[in-house]
């Protein structure tokens, strides 16, 4: 058995039996939905203010796609998962859809479902699943681009049928409570400066609307206080092929 597996395996089980139905609940199961409010810097697509964004909106190519074959995270800390899922669907970089069983199941894929119910996934692990399943992606922290560099890149991939970008943030630097985050943007809007993030935990938040400066910040703290590494976002190329060279990280 592979060492990563065992090593999981061991984990979840002095977790189960040190937690029980706690860990269960917390990690391993679907999240019960239970909707929180929105700051007011933020604006729900299903709200009067977000249906105008959309419907006034220069940048909307990847909106159908992603909409189309959007994936809510099933666990806790599965928002990577369900963001490769979405995107990687989307790109129809494989024969048949994918699901959860089969993201995890290419034997080109270094993860473990098991681990990432726990520990979550960070940028590179993003990157690193989705090139296992064809994607050619690029990394980009935030501390590699500036505000409007970032805002450029934005504009060009959702003018751009076929190629996705995914942002990873602090949902604190929101005003949401803490916690780091993966989700694919779908749209955005000129005149107010804002993008549109397809929250994946679908069970908590709907999909909202977001000023780019504020999701700039978010991407930019550092993950934490033992770093100087930022979060960042991925952008998926619309030419992902398996066996295409990987953009570097």
């Amino acid at each position: 058995m592979h060492p990563m597996v065992v090593g999981v395996a061991v984990i979840t089980a002095v977790a189960i039996a040190a937690g029980g139905g706690t860990v269960w609940h917390r990690y391993l199961r679907t999240p019960p939905t239970h909707l929180e409010p929105l700051p007011a810097n933020l604006i729900a697509l299903d709200s009067p203010a977000g249906q105008t964004l959309l419907a006034g909106s220069d940048a909307v190519a990847d909106y159908d796609d992603l909409v189309e074959h959007f994936v809510p995270q099933s666990r806790r800390a599965y928002c990577g998962v369900a963001s490769a899922l979405t995107a990687l669907n989307a790109a129809e970089t494989t024969p048949a859809p994918l699901d959860q069983a089969a993201l995890f199941a290419d034997p080109d894929v270094d993860a473990h479902p098991l681990k990432v119910s726990f520990v979550g996934m960070s940028l590179n692990d993003l990157g690193a699943l989705m090139r296992a399943h064809g994607a050619r992606v690029e990394i980009v922290h935030a501390s590699e681009v500036d505000l409007e560099g970032f805002r450029r890149r934005l504009r060009q991939n959702l003018a751009r049928e076929g190629d996705f970008l995914l942002v990873n943030y602090g949902r604190e630097h929101l005003g949401q409570p803490p916690m780091g985050h993966i989700s694919p943007v779908a749209a955005y809007h000129a005149g107010s400066d804002r993008l549109l993030v397809l929250d994946v935990a679908a069970y908590r938040y709907p999909p909202t609307w977001v000023a780019v400066e504020d999701m700039w910040k978010a991407m930019r703290a550092p993950l934490n206080a033992e770093t100087t590494r930022t979060r960042g976002f991925l952008v998926m190329h619309d030419d992902a092929i398996a066996g295409t060279p990987s953009a570097t990280q």
